[in-house]
């Protein structure tokens, strides 16, 4: 944190270590005062079911222990609320009680935009879109700025590259809580960033996946290399 800070971080989303077991919410308070107490960094809180405290309360993070954190840690001042994913419950229940507090961030583009016709939302971070090239950004500025049926437009338009990323994740997501990022750097290489090795340990990503995400870009009209997927393991800029 301290080394963050002075190479000009400014805001840190807290995450916790996977040998961190906590069996009661005085537990989860303790760790996550103790963090943002150590720190100038602005936090962003991130109650999602990778960590495992729906065996403390059903939603990880309740209310109840989110007023309490707000209340002692000034240095909050965001949250990214997916308790429940991949409902959007713990969204809703954040929204509604913390709006005028705290930024309330939903980083699920497929829920974003059409909840914007509900919701002000004032960011989303972060959440494997950059390969969706600008239209992302785009249709959430639409939206926050009062367009939001011509977001919906654009959201239409590439529900196929969004349809195919959602079957690729079902082939890693489930059970594991570890994200596939070599597919999801494959996805980036797809629009034009760097792609190349990512260091061990890492996932692979089967030829049949590729195939399945290449084309939903193509279906959606969004930019793809023309690129064979074998120039995806060496990348643009490599060594």
């Amino acid at each position: 944190m301290k080394l963050a800070e002075k190479a000009g971080a400014d805001i840190v989303l807290l995450s916790y270590p996977p040998q961190f077991w906590p069996t009661t919410e005085q537990e989860i308070y303790d760790y996550t005062k103790q963090f943002c107490d150590a720190t100038e960094l602005a936090v962003m809180l991130f109650p999602i079911p990778l960590w495992g405290f729906e065996r403390v309360h059903p939603a990880g993070m309740s209310v109840e222990l989110v007023r309490r954190l707000l209340k002692d840690c000034p240095n909050i001042v965001a949250i990214k609320s997916e308790q429940g994913f991949p409902l959007p419950a713990g969204l809703c229940e954040m929204y509604h009680h913390f709006r005028d507090e705290v930024v309330i961030s939903c980083p699920i583009e497929g829920d974003a935009i059409p909840l914007m016709s509900v919701m002000k939302l004032q960011f989303s971070g972060t959440s494997n879109t950059q390969w969706m090239s600008t239209y992302y950004p785009r249709a959430f500025d639409l939206a926050k700025n009062g367009e939001w049926e011509s977001a919906m437009e654009m959201y239409w338009k590439v529900n196929p590259a969004r349809s195919a990323n959602g079957a690729a994740a079902q082939s890693y997501a489930g059970g594991t809580g570890v994200l596939n990022r070599t597919m999801w750097k494959y996805q980036d290489w797809l629009a034009g960033f760097n792609g190349g090795p990512l260091r061990a340990p890492a996932m692979r990503v089967p030829d049949r996946l590729m195939k399945m995400l290449r084309q939903g870009l193509v279906a959606s009209g969004l930019p793809v290399t023309k690129d064979p997927d074998s120039a995806y393991m060496v990348g643009r800029n490599p060594c």
